[in-house]
């Protein structure tokens, strides 16, 4: 089994060398951008557990961005974490974005004028997950740019209480390996995956994370990302009032 990182550079290296990705650029080092990302999006709202859905959580990358404008259309609250998690979660209620804006109010660059950052403790329940991936397998093991941020999001969720939800993948076809890829206890796996040719449902049954592996966390994490900080002190609550 290769090694994680090699995996991300091969793929990235095959989509610039066929062209399948698009602005921003390089592609390497970030959750790569991709054409037929609209395409992709079309497939996603079929799925009964995004038509059931009242608030869907999608990362900031580029690739998911006609996907967080489709969740403001289609009437639903958009969850969105902050980059790098620095300020937490930022809200954004269908009706605070005026007709016709939805795709700026989904936009990294102006959705905290659309929307607000919530604590913790002002997290709404989430019925839907949608996460970036360099590349995902058919069992849905799923690899990021390698910061980890979309599985520590999932994990803070889950230590909030958030019951199970399906997770799904926007990629494109060409991030859909063949190769089993590597997996920690950490990743969390997806339920589905989206690219512009259709839907796949994973044939993998893993138990998805139950909350952050506080082993895992450094000192110096905590003090960039206050939202851990803050779910610490949360988890400390609790179990002084158990």
């Amino acid at each position: 089994m290769r090694d994680k990182g090699i995996i991300r550079e091969s793929v990235w290296a095959d989509m610039t060398e066929n062209k399948v990705g698009r602005f921003p650029f390089p592609l390497k080092g970030r959750i790569p951008n991709f054409k037929g990302a609209e395409q992709a999006v079309k497939h996603i709202i079929t799925l009964d557990a995004y038509k059931e859905a009242s608030v869907v959580k999608v990362n900031p990358d580029a690739p998911q961005l006609p996907l967080r404008m489709q969740v403001l259309l289609d009437g639903k609250t958009l969850l969105v974490p902050t980059p790098r998690l620095k300020a937490g979660f930022i809200k954004i209620k269908p009706e605070w974005v005026p007709s016709g804006e939805e795709r700026k109010a989904a936009s990294l660059t102006h959705m905290k004028a659309y929307g607000k950052e919530i604590a913790l403790v002002e997290m709404p329940e989430i019925d839907l997950i949608v996460m970036g991936s360099v590349a995902v397998d058919k069992k849905g093991r799923r690899l990021g740019k390698g910061e980890g941020y979309a599985d520590r999001e999932y994990a803070i969720i889950s230590e909030l209480g958030n019951r199970p939800v399906p997770v799904v993948t926007t990629v494109h076809s060409r991030q859909l390996v063949e190769e089993e890829l590597p997996r920690d206890a950490y990743d969390v796996t997806v339920d589905w995956i989206a690219t512009e040719k259709g839907l796949l449902k994973t044939e993998g049954e893993y138990e998805k994370p139950k909350g952050i592996v506080w082993s895992e966390v450094s000192e110096e994490e905590m003090e960039e990302m206050p939202v851990l900080k803050e779910i610490w002190e949360l988890t400390k609550t609790k179990k002084k009032r158990d």
